[in-house]
Order: structure tokens, then sequence, then C-alpha cells
């Protein structure tokens, strides 16, 4: 990633821009990460962007996405869609992604034409403005010392997305804490008015930070403690229109972990108030024992 916010972004809506190969065979440009991996939310948005070069007049509104096996950061991806159904009001899609023969992700989602209804939401909760507060990367330089050196290059690495914790990160590892965990986020560069290119980067951020969530509880953090984190599971569903170039608050908790796994489940609401996506994921959350 380079430098400025402005670069950053463009580079993210780089990784968006899909090659068509085939009718329903797309190829992602590789990613400049310094990580050994490819990070697990630009392959389900990529995914999630494949499918919706299918659907017409019909924006996405629910995914669930399996991961499998790491990608490699130097080679693209490629993305077969199935077009599974298109209905009066619904169309289904399958996406598998595939990196060197091997399956990387597998990802079902759907699309709905938008029309009126019965509504109803959850209250965004009290919370402090992002205004003022830390970005998370700031907060972690804090700490770099205390950081295994092969983990430091994490703050090197410039971020498309900005993500300001609401709560307490004045110690790092962070304090053991139950409840909810919240984070402002927003993308560090203005977007293009595309309501579908928004939703796809909301699946891009989603998977930033909930197995957070799974750690905050035993007061360890995968940056700091030698725990191996990997997403294995991510669902989203993408209540209303959303814009990620404003601020949005992403509350989220972890009711269970157990057996070297972590679940989380998230709500995220747009500064209006809005509640705009539900989120959930488990991931492996493997304690390395020396």
């Amino acid at each position: 990633m380079t430098d400025t916010p402005r670069a950053q972004v463009d580079d993210l809506l780089r990784l968006m821009t899909l090659e068509r190969l085939e009718v329903d065979l797309f190829r992602g440009p590789r990613t400049n990460e310094m990580w050994r991996r490819v990070y697990g939310g630009q392959v389900v948005a990529q995914a999630l962007m494949a499918a919706c070069h299918t659907v017409e007049d019909r924006v996405p509104h629910s995914l669930h996405a399996y991961f499998m096996r790491p990608g490699n950061p130097l080679l693209p991806i490629v993305y077969h869609v199935l077009r599974d159904r298109d209905g009066g009001s619904f169309s289904s899609r399958r996406v598998v992604a595939v990196q060197d023969g091997q399956k990387l992700l597998n990802l079902a989602c759907s699309f709905h034409k938008p029309e009126p209804g019965l509504h109803h939401a959850v209250a965004m909760p009290a919370t402090p403005g992002p205004d003022g507060l830390p970005d998370f990367r700031a907060i972690l330089a804090k700490f770099a010392e205390t950081m295994p050196p092969e983990r430091r290059n994490f703050l090197d690495i410039g971020r498309p997305i900005e993500f300001r914790p609401v709560d307490g990160w004045d110690r790092f590892p962070p304090e053991r804490r139950e409840g909810p965990e919240r984070y402002w986020f927003r993308a560090v560069a203005p977007l293009p008015d595309d309501p579908v290119l928004h939703r796809v980067l909301l699946a891009y951020a989603s998977d930033m930070v909930p197995l957070n969530a799974t750690l905050r509880p035993h007061g360890v953090h995968f940056l700091h403690d030698p725990i191996q984190e990997a997403s294995l599971d991510h669902a989203i569903w993408l209540h209303d229109a959303v814009r990620l170039d404003d601020w949005l608050l992403y509350v989220q908790e972890s009711p269970w972990a157990g057996g070297a796994r972590g679940f989380s489940r998230g709500c995220i609401f747009q500064r209006d108030g809005r509640m705009v996506a539900s989120v959930a994921q488990e991931g492996l959350i493997r304690q390395i024992v020396a």
C-alpha cells in the first residue's frame, strides 16, 4: 500500500476492479500486502464484486463465506460465479475463489430488488463520537516495543479503512473486558457514488476486527501473544444503504469461545443512527505452545 490516504483508497478501488476472463469467470488483481497471506476481507469483497457483475437492478443483501486455505499475496485470485437462480425479486449466486489450482473460499450471496415494506431496527447505542479518538494503528504504535519483531510490520502498512476504538486501549495487550467492543470506522478518502461498491467495501472492512472481540475477554491480542488467528467463516446481512466514506459504528460481542475457536457477532450503524448491517464470524484462535 502507498502512503497518502487518497493513494491508499485508490489502491483499494484497484483491488475491487476485476478482469472478466469469461462470462462468469473473473480475475482479481494481486495485493501489495506485506503479510504472508491475503487478507480474508479482500477475498470476500472480490468474490462479492464478481457476483455483482452478473446481476442487474438488484443489490446484495446477504452473504455467507467459508475460508478453506490462505491466499498468496503474490498471485492473483480467480473467481468462478455460479448463477443459481434469478427470480422475480431475488437472485442467488455462488462464487468459488481459486488460486494456483487450489480453492480458497466458497461464498454464497443473495440479491434483492429494492421494494417497500414493514420496518423496525434496534437503536444505535449511545456512544462517544469519533472526533478526537485516536486511530487503532496509532494506539498500537505506542506499544511497538512489546510486539514480537516479526509482527511490527503491521504498523508500517497503510490502511484504506481507519478504525477508532471507543473502549479503553490504554494498555497492550488490552485489559480483560466483558461486554460489547465498539469501533468507529470509515474509508480514509472519498469514494465514488456507487451503492453496490459501498456494500462490497463494507464486506471488505467487516472482517478487520471481529476476532478482537473473541480475544478481549482473555486479555490477549494476536500482535502481542502467541496466538494463531484466522477467519473460518463470515456472514453479513446488508440491511440498508451505506456510505463507507462516512463514519460507521461497529458494535460487536463474543458470546462464546472454546476448542481453539471464537465466535463474534456485531451490528453496524451509520453515523445518523441507521442500522445498516449485521455480521457474524467464527475464527481460529489457537494458542501456540512453545
